[in-house]
């Protein structure tokens, strides 16, 4: 895992070399929320990119998560807060169509029960897949898709938004997405 962290990091650090070819920035937002009467869960998270070449833009990511239990047959009820650090890459095409790569560190408040260590850990989380994106008058753009989570952590916070089961009703880690990107520059 501290393998793929670097790479990316290396990648991105290449890329902002070529500081020349950077056609302008972007500041991009996204959310998440459900919620049901056993809890819920609301998520935030921002965006700075890099655009190269009008079609690629790629940039460092932070998320705000904040989750909440409410069993109504026992009474529990708990909460918690999840930060989390990243980096992102998308590709632009057509201005219909994007794919990208979304990896994150993602600081929880608990360890998974299959772990030796107690107290909070940094569960990662990458995210491949594309959609819909359209630009709006050269000062927004919306991108709409799914994400596929590749590493699918135990400790992910994303778990309680995969919306999509197989056959054998086992939950496929998959996430929607929309996120809003305003030109900066």
């Amino acid at each position: 895992m501290r393998t793929l962290f670097i790479s990316l990091l290396s990648t991105f650090m290449l890329s902002s070399s070529f500081a020349q070819q950077i056609e302008g920035t972007e500041f991009g937002i996204d959310g998440f929320f459900g919620a049901s009467t056993n809890g819920g869960s609301f998520s935030i998270g921002a965006k700075y990119g890099l655009k190269f070449k009008e079609n690629f833009i790629a940039g460092p990511s932070v998320r705000f998560n904040r989750n909440w239990n409410n069993n109504v047959v026992s009474g529990f009820k708990s909460s918690y807060n999840v930060f989390g650090l990243g980096g992102f890459i998308h590709g632009r095409f057509g201005n219909v169509l994007f794919a990208g790569a979304e990896f994150e560190m993602m600081r929880t408040p608990y360890s998974t029960p299959f772990s030796t260590s107690y107290g909070p850990t940094w569960s990662p989380t990458l995210f491949v897949g594309g959609g819909y994106s359209q630009e709006f008058n050269e000062s927004f753009r919306i991108n709409a898709g799914i994400m596929y989570d590749v590493i699918n952590h135990v400790n992910s916070p994303f778990r309680q938004g995969y919306f999509m089961r197989n056959s054998q009703q086992v939950l496929i880690p998959l996430i929607y997405r929309i996120t809003f990107f305003f030109v900066l520059s």
